[in-house]
């Protein structure tokens, strides 16, 4: 097939509400694919990068929320990329390889040559373009952006051991509890359509062994406990290890940024990476000011258009302002995300928080933290509507939505 007629389509899993409750109180208002990271939904940065991917025809999004909850941001991400996104939702739990499986004849409906595979809760410059460049040289059927990570924390990920000449995938183990290797997963794939053979191979065999297993009733006491449906696949522990070491699976190694969103307290420390990624990729959505005529601006902010600050008020670095909040005069604001319909009064601060929506913070009250983002207490959360009153204080706390705080209150959940 030649390049000028070969067509890519993406692929981002999204999850669902079976998911997600290490990202409460935030997930409790927005599914956490749409809670804005600078300024846009968590899913808006992996679906522009896809943008930037040549001959893309279509982008998938495959969860569990119902579909209603996806509509508009589908409808409006469609119109203003130019490219048709469309969301299918899950009926039950595939696997991250069954849920691609369970939709296959819909991806492979443009008959593309290369499908490209991304999950949503992942913060990265998605160097996507470049990562099918390298595909196609490899020649296998996929390939897996991997990135180098400190000894200590690797064995939260799936780790992998490449060859150093030709990048093929030579191991990989998913969460090992002994050291393989300091290059991770990233959760980022390329993919032939040949994948979708692979799958069926897992699902074969697997419903093989399910037959041969009602022969004999002691072996089905035995292996009930470790059986998966025939449907259900896992990319990792069904596809790439046993796929390794066969000159078909290959690595691309980014150097750029790239942390996975599991928690707010990572949220946070995406939003900021955004932020300076805009510097380079979308300059136009970074705000500016002097303190004269609009409040002063330092380092990376994103304000929506709709907000209102005050122009002595001081925002940055790394803050994200949220449609119609209210930022009054004198206000500081350091690496933090204000939410829709905020208001923060006159010489509030607010360091290194998630202010949610609707909020409403006092004079010369302050919220903060000491910013530790994979700490439970390390960065301040304020649920939807919380009501902090003039002059309190509030510290690497989490206040649930709907509450007033009169008094200050240090390392606590509000519930």
């Amino acid at each position: 097939m030649g390049s000028s007629d070969e067509k890519v389509v993406a692929v981002i899993m999204v999850g669902g509400p079976t998911k997600g409750t290490r990202f409460r109180p935030l997930s409790l208002n927005v599914p956490k694919p749409l809670f804005p990271l600078a300024g846009q939904p968590m899913v808006h940065h992996p679906i522009s990068a896809c943008k930037r991917i040549p001959n893309l025809v279509q982008i998938y999004l495959i969860g569990f929320y119902e579909e209603r909850e996806f509509t508009l941001y589908v409808s409006s991400i469609s119109n203003e990329l130019k490219i048709p996104v469309r969301y299918l939702r899950e009926d039950k739990p595939h696997g991250s390889a069954g849920g691609i499986y369970n939709f296959r004849d819909q991806i492979m409906d443009d008959s593309p040559s290369h499908i490209f595979l991304l999950n949503c809760d992942v913060c990265s410059s998605f160097p996507l373009p470049e990562m099918l460049d390298a595909h196609k040289s490899y020649g296998g059927i996929g390939t897996i952006l991997v990135s180098k990570v400190s000894a200590e924390s690797a064995s939260e990920f799936g780790e992998l051991v490449a060859d150093p000449t030709t990048n093929e995938l030579l191991h990989y183990t998913e969460k090992p509890e002994t050291f393989v290797s300091d290059r991770i997963n990233c959760g980022v794939y390329i993919f032939t359509p040949d994948i979708f053979k692979a799958i069926q191979d897992v699902s074969s065999n697997r419903r093989d062994r399910a037959n041969l297993r009602r022969v004999s009733s002691f072996e089905a006491l035995q292996s009930a406990t470790k059986s998966f449906p025939t449907d259900f696949v896992r990319l990792d522990q069904d596809i790439l290890s046993p796929l390794a070491g066969k000159k078909q699976l290959y690595t691309y190694e980014t150097l750029d940024f790239w942390e996975q969103i599991k928690t707010p307290g990572m949220s946070l420390k995406c939003s900021a990476l955004y932020l300076a990624q805009f510097r380079h990729t979308s300059p136009h959505l970074l705000a500016t000011g002097d303190g004269t005529k609009s409040a002063t601006i330092s380092g990376d902010v994103y304000i929506h258009p709709s907000a209102k600050v005050h122009p002595t008020a001081k925002i940055g670095p790394n803050a994200s302002i949220s449609a119609n909040a209210r930022i009054g005069p004198g206000v500081r604001l350091i690496n933090c995300i204000i939410l829709d319909d905020v208001e923060i009064k006159e010489n509030a601060i607010v360091i290194n928080s998630i202010v949610g929506w609707k909020s409403s913070i006092g004079r010369w009250s302050r919220v903060q933290s000491v910013g530790d983002y994979n700490a439970k207490l390390g960065i301040t959360i304020l649920g939807e509507a919380v009501n902090v009153e003039d002059e309190v204080v509030v510290i690497n706390s989490i206040i649930l939505p709907n509450k007033t705080l009169n008094v200050s209150v240090q390392e606590e959940i509000i519930l």
